[in-house]
């Protein structure tokens, strides 16, 4: 075997695969540390290939043999995978290999957990299955047979024969091999049916762990049933095959996966109770289901040629789980939602060291790149192109790119040319969204004369790594005027700018209007506007647009939050008042009025000090909030009990929008009032509480004020034996642990005998905790910056891939004074100088050092 180091792969060096694949036949004899996979694979030769060498890829695997054509050769083997001479024409290569599923700690390939085999194939996990061309453009039929003694043996496809220890599945669709899946274990189904459209009855199940888990899979099948028929109803799609099952995974690095046919999921993702999910947890789970089932379409019938086109499957699929989470619950909220998480993880992203375009123009790992750009700005990408050509064009174009590309492996330039045939429009410069990295400010200035206003719009965009000459986009601004009054005068229009300066006249007006610039947020954008408090509170109470609504206040609120940080000023009472008058108007969605309450982040306060070259001090910030929302508290102190009384839901608990809409604002209000009552309020709620929605916001709101050691004891004792409530038990304590405790209460956490560093999900949790702990991350002691390398440094031999994005919690490093960021460079270098470290955590910690 030759050492092969990590390579940088280049979007403009690809070429077609050497061959195609026109069938896999695969048999898995199941066994903990010694499986065997057989396979049987006809090739062809690619005409249009620029090489005919023969590669395959493998990693971890034991050969055993090789043969072409049932002859045994003697291959070529590399850490990478291997080579061969081939005959000319068509042949059959098949294989036995050895790998071993419980030593698998990576989570990627086949592995084991709890006693299950199952498999995550996306990116590149295939390949330590089995050797194959594992790239997304060779698409192939697949036939699988396992061999086992678990009573539950399952795979891509319809089933088409079992026996006794044995079962085989066909899938008739093409598909690539990341899309391959394999689950064997002890498992129960949940069961329904769903007849489609065309009158298809489809079997659906949702496996699970006997037990435990069984009264969790109800909702879970609401929403897929949800999906498939919102599917039907707003793109056309139907499902394709006779069979779809779930199965709920405890150990998995993502959220779930889009197997064709056997969805794979992270048991956080999909099992739900009203006892031990929250309504944040019911609508997380909904939207992940829709999601990986509208994959079915926008990533497996249709899939990407190769990784560089990512966002095309991710960007389009998340966009739909948006419009599905819309329609379903409230477009309105929805929106704030997914602007609030762009803004916090996207931005970031854009703004520092590990910024690069939607689509990447490199890469050395792949797993690297699943990240907020490809996936919510690769959303938001597609939601600025359905503006520009509208809701009926939307729709042609998605019907031409359906029947045009289903059964290929599509570009991003394919994904284009079907709205320029559509609509004649040329895409040209709006292409540029998914090359060009960074974050586009938009500056707007105004002027009125003789009834004439005009709208002045400036749009740069900062450098990034890689990127430092930025050309102008294709920026579409939703506009609307209000008069002075808070009267809308001129309703939504969307501008389209297109050049680094532009302006746009509206004539006839009497007086100068209020512009409500970037309506629904129009365009992830940074917009730079400076309106008088005035203004800004008029569109707080006025506006028609929910969203410029919403941002009215949070603008207000975060301007207050940086003046108290930088100066120690008082809280604006113009502000409060503000907020008052929203809060008591009850024709307002409660849902809407508890994103109202929540403030922007400490993190989001720290950027916008950032960006007005200071250095933001995180112990100060942490301050400034405390004060702000004790002062809110006191202001608001009248009316919070009223509020709180009236937000109480009477009857058995749904996690239904209007019912979970009246639990946000109430646990809101409950933090308020917790800083007023000592707790004594959210005591009582936590001891009366029915569901985790309600046990979990009074725990929060106790937490927050440095109360609640009584309720987390008995939290733990009542959910010690749920996996799934206990690691909101561990992240709670963390995320809100004082700032100068933040590091010793993580620590202590670790060293509970129910913290497990191989499970994702639990060290998410603690560390996930700590990294959202803004100001505690972020003591000066540096503790926290030492523990966190600490134990990326033991995970990275355990999970590569978990490593990897978790030492994304120092890309800001740069953003503080220079104690602090000596502390998190000595930090990042002894990550970096770990013996052995993985490719996937070396190209981070690499590129955040920069």
């Amino acid at each position: 075997m030759k050492d092969t180091a990590a390579q940088t792969i280049y979007l403009a060096d690809y070429t077609p695969p050497a061959y195609f694949v026109d069938s896999v036949d695969l048999t898995f004899q199941l066994s903990p540390k010694s499986t065997r996979v057989l396979s049987r694979i006809a090739f062809r030769p690619n005409p249009d290939a620029v090489s005919t060498a023969f590669f395959l890829h493998g990693q971890d695997l034991k050969l055993i043999s090789a043969k072409i054509d049932g002859k045994a050769i003697s291959p070529d083997l590399d850490d990478t995978g291997l080579h061969s001479d081939v005959p000319v024409g068509p042949f059959v290569f098949e294989t036995e290999v050895e790998i071993s599923p419980s030593t698998n700690t990576a989570l990627e390939g086949l592995y084991m957990s709890n006693g299950m085999y199952c498999t995550q194939c996306e990116a590149e996990g295939f390949r330590k299955i089995t050797y194959y061309p594992d790239r997304p453009d060779v698409m192939s039929v697949f036939t699988v047979r396992i061999e086992g003694d678990l009573p539950v043996l399952l795979s891509n496809g319809n089933p088409t024969s079992a026996g006794k220890g044995w079962a085989e599945w066909h899938d008739p669709w093409p598909k690539p091999a990341y899309l391959f899946a394999l689950v064997a274990g002890d498992l129960v189904a949940h069961p329904d049916t769903f007849t489609t459209k065309s009158g298809k009855q489809v079997e659906l199940n949702i496996w699970v762990r006997p037990g435990l888990d069984e009264a969790k899979c109800a909702f879970g099948m609401g929403a897929l049933k949800a999906s498939m028929k919102w599917d039907e109803d707003v793109y056309g799609r139907e499902y394709d095959l006779d069979i779809f099952n779930i199965v709920a995974v405890n150990d998995f690095n993502m959220g779930a996966m889009e197997n064709k046919g056997l969805n794979v999921f992270n048991a956080s993702a999909v099992l739900a109770s009203p006892e031990t999910a929250t309504d944040t947890d019911f609508e997380r789970i909904e939207a992940i289901i829709a999601h990986e089932y509208f994959h079915n379409w926008t990533g497996n019938r249709i899939t990407c040629r190769d990784w560089f086109q990512l966002c095309l499957k991710e960007g389009l699929t998340v966009f739909r789980d948006q419009q599905f989470t819309g329609d379903l619950r409230s477009h309105a909220v929805k929106r704030i939602d997914d602007a609030v998480v762009l803004r916090a993880a996207q931005f970031r992203e854009d703004n520092g060291p590990l910024a690069h375009p939607v689509r990447p123009a490199s890469f050395v790992e792949i797993n690297n790149f699943y990240t907020a750009t490809v996936y919510e700005k690769g959303a938001e990408i597609i939601g600025m192109l359905k503006l520009l050509v509208g809701d009926d064009a939307y729709t042609r174009a998605l019907d031409l790119y359906f029947d045009r590309h289903d059964g290929d492996a599509a570009t991003i330039e394919d994904w284009l040319q079907v709205f320029t045939d559509t609509t004649g429009r040329d895409l040209t410069q709006f292409a540029k969204w998914y090359s060009q990295a960074g974050t586009p400010r938009v500056t707007v200035t105004d002027s009125f004369a003789d009834g004439t206003y005009q709208l002045h719009l400036r749009q740069d965009t900062p450098a990034t790594p890689g990127q430092d000459k930025k050309e102008p986009l294709l920026i579409p601004v939703a506009v609307g005027l209000l008069d002075t009054s808070g009267i809308e005068i001129t309703p939504t229009t969307v501008l389209e700018l297109s050049q680094t300066e532009q302006t746009f006249t509206f004539t006839g007006l009497a007086t100068k209007p209020i512009p409500s610039v970037l309506r629904g947020f129009s365009a992830p954008v940074i917009l730079q506007h400076d309106v008088a408090d005035a203004d800004r509170a008029q569109l707080l109470a006025c506006d028609t647009d929910p969203f410029n609504k919403w941002d009215a206040g949070r603008v207000l609120a975060q301007k207050l939050l940086v003046r108290m940080a930088q100066t120690d000023a008082a809280p604006d009472t113009a502000f409060l008042e503000g907020l008052a008058a929203v809060l008591r108007d009850d024709t307002l969605d409660p849902a809407f009025r508890a994103l109202l309450l929540r403030l922007p982040s400490e993190e989001d306060t720290a950027q916008v000090i950032f960006d007005a070259s200071q250095t933001p001090d995180p112990t100060v910030i942490n301050q400034a909030h405390e004060t702000l929302k004790l002062h809110i508290a006191q202001h608001l102190q009248d009316m919070l009990p009223r509020i709180y009384a009236e937000m109480a839901v009477a009857g058995p608990y749904t996690p239904d929008a209007e019912p979970a809409g009246k639990r946000a604002l109430g646990n809101a209000v409950l933090s308020l009032i917790s800083k007023l009552d000592g707790g004594h309020q959210a005591s009582l709620q936590f001891a009366n509480a029915d569901n985790m929605t309600q046990q979990l916001g009074a725990l929060r709101a106790l937490l927050q004020i440095s109360k609640g050691e009584a309720e987390l004891a008995a939290f733990e004792a009542q959910w010690q034996h749920d996996r799934l409530v206990m690691d909101k038990w561990f992240g709670l304590q963390v995320m809100l642990a004082a700032p100068e405790a933040a590091a010793s209460t993580a620590t202590a956490l670790t060293r509970h005998p129910a913290f497990d560093i191989k499970n994702p999900n639990r060290f998410r949790a603690v560390f996930g905790g700590l990294k959202a702990n803004t100001a505690g991350f972020h003591h000066g002691s540096g503790d926290a910056y030492a523990l966190l390398a600490d134990w990326l440094i033991k995970l990275d031999a355990i999970n590569p891939q978990t490593t990897a994005r978790m030492s994304s919690a120092f890309d800001t490093w740069k953003r503080y004074d220079a104690d602090r960021q000596a502390k998190m460079h000595a930090a990042l270098l002894r990550i970096a100088q770990t013996p052995n470290l993985s490719g996937d955590t070396n190209e981070m910690v690499t590129r955040i050092l920069g």
